[in-house]
């Protein structure tokens, strides 16, 4: 009888065993803040398969801590931190992006919103450069990450100092991804038609009239000079340097065996695709746990109207006094309770209905049954957690992508969008009183999203897991891989071809056009000469 416990306990132990033996090596390459949030999950879903991870993380490093039971770090001394790691840099750049935003309809608010937007960009892209640079020289550690032999390389491209490190340790190379360098990344794998698939930074849907369309080949243009002559140069010097002249990051980018694209199409636009693109839109979504007591006893004491809750992130709360007095004002005129992430004084204007907190469990207030309605920046954590408990949204739209993801979620019907530069008590409340009012599709529209989300094989976590253990498997997935990117973009887009079908179409109609002429000469000369005979 004594032996049952024991044997049990060796099975399992055995099967640890096997489950470590049979687990791979992954080094990972994150970006900091919310990109590593993402990140983590995928870590810990690796660890929890066996598999050993190794994370390279900055010195400077915010978010990604030097100690974790699901990952062996390596800390990259370095002395000049990225701007998107800084509170207050965030802070400042937001108020600037507001201002800027002012003056959107005109000339000038158009050039210094990319002014900006290059600056920010130029500045981060060199320091990550020069951090890459800083791992290649240190041979000691280059001779480690060779020698431990790793199965996968595992990596964020927005800021693709990751993908440098792959190629120089020639490992198989996954994607976490949504943005790269120089915008949204299906623009770098995948076809783009820009007649009907919205660029970054256009506001615009996928049914665009000729304006807008015209408005989306400008901003396309926009961010192609932004990669030749903001985000790539500091990386091609690395590349020039270590890799020769021939290599660029880009066609680094584009060689990557598998992309885990951090959207899906119950939210994205439908657009072409390639095979080596799984997409894995609202992996970090899981049921909600109950709150704590404070806040579930405010939550019930909302009776029948429910509640409102409202956070920003971590990085974009403080919205100034002047913003924040605005929201208060609103919030004050709601039936509903609202709980409000707020950082910064306290408005002067808030009601008794409102709750405000220095931090809230996210996931877990939007699964309740209580929440009504999401106010947000418009980040893509948070809209894919709407998505997955069912809760229409109110953006007011910050920065970077957070327009483009809400005008994606007005065009489904379950969001409302309010700019930020014009916001004033009365639209504010009548925004979140359309999106409560029971009569108005909100709701119903929300829940068909968030039942098409749930309606699949397979969840998102388990199908990247999948996918990155097959790489790990085969290898790599070269079978997957387009080779188009090889080819010159004259040939991409077969102008070559196009060029020799005109030049043969030119040579025939020349070849016609002589023939002719000589035709019509000899019949003049031979007509002459009959007359002339006739004559005589």
């Amino acid at each position: 009888m004594g032996s049952g416990p024991a044997l049990a306990f060796l099975l399992l132990f055995s099967a640890t065993l096997s489950s470590i033996c049979d687990g791979g090596k992954v080094l990972v390459y994150p970006i900091d803040g919310s990109h590593w949030l993402n990140m983590k999950i995928l870590v810990e879903a690796l660890h929890s398969r066996g598999h050993n991870i190794t994370v390279l993380r900055s010195s400077t490093s915010w978010y990604v801590s030097e100690f974790s039971p699901y990952y062996t770090s390596i800390t990259i001394m370095q002395e000049q931190a990225q701007n998107l790691e800084s509170q207050d840099f965030m802070t400042s750049f937001l108020k600037e992006s507001i201002e800027i935003r002012r003056n959107r309809g005109t000339l000038w608010g158009f050039v210094d919103f990319y002014r900006n937007l290059f600056n920010m960009m130029g500045e981060n892209q060199k320091v990550v450069a020069k951090l890459v640079v800083s791992i290649f020289e240190n041979t000691t550690l280059i001779k480690e990450l060779k020698e431990t032999k790793y199965d996968l390389f595992l990596t964020d491209p927005a800021f693709p100092g990751g993908v440098l490190l792959a190629h120089h340790l020639q490992l198989p190379l996954v994607f976490n991804v949504r943005w790269l360098f120089n915008g949204e990344a299906h623009f770098a794998i995948a076809p783009s038609p820009l007649s009907y698939v919205p660029q970054l930074f256009t506001d615009n849907s996928d049914k665009m009239n000729f304006y807008q369309r015209i408005d989306n080949i400008i901003h396309h243009s926009i961010l192609v000079y932004m990669y030749y002559f903001v985000s790539n140069p500091p990386y091609q010097a690395v590349c020039d340097h270590y890799f020769g002249p021939d290599v660029s990051v880009m066609s680094l980018i584009q060689g990557a065996d598998l992309w885990l694209m951090r959207v899906d199409f119950i939210f994205e636009f439908p657009r072409p695709s390639m095979p080596n693109v799984v997409y894995i839109g609202g992996f970090q979504c899981k049921p909600s746990k109950p709150l704590s007591s404070d806040l579930e006893e405010f939550v019930q004491s909302s009776g029948e109207h429910g509640v409102v809750v409202m956070t920003l992130g971590t990085l974009l709360s403080d919205l100034g006094p002047e913003i924040s007095e605005i929201i208060a004002s609103a919030f004050a005129n709601l039936p509903q309770k609202v709980v409000w992430r707020h950082v910064g004084k306290r408005p002067s204007t808030l009601g008794n209905n409102t709750m405000l907190v220095e931090w809230l469990p996210q996931n877990n207030i939007l699964g309740h049954h209580k929440t009504k309605v999401f106010v947000t920046h418009g980040g893509t954590n948070g809209i894919y957690e709407a998505i997955y408990h069912g809760v229409p949204v109110l953006g007011i739209p910050l920065i970077f992508d957070q327009y483009d993801n809400m005008v994606r979620l007005k065009s489904r019907g379950v969001a409302e969008i309010v700019e930020v530069t014009t916001l004033a008590v009365e639209s504010l409340t009548s925004a979140l009183k359309n999106i409560l009012d029971p009569e108005r599709p909100y709701k119903q529209n929300m829940l068909k999203l968030s039942q098409l989300h749930h309606d699949k094989p397979m969840k998102p976590k388990d199908s990247a897991v999948f996918w990155m253990e097959f790489v790990m498997r085969h290898k790599g997935a070269a079978h997957l891989r387009t080779e188009s990117y090889k080819l010159p973009w004259y040939a991409y887009h077969s102008l070559d071809v196009m060029a020799a079908f005109l030049a043969f179409g030119v040579l025939v109609m020349t070849f016609v056009w002589v023939s002719c002429r000589c035709i019509m000469r000899c019949f003049t000369r031979t007509k002459k000469i009959t007359s002339k005979s006739k004559k005589e």
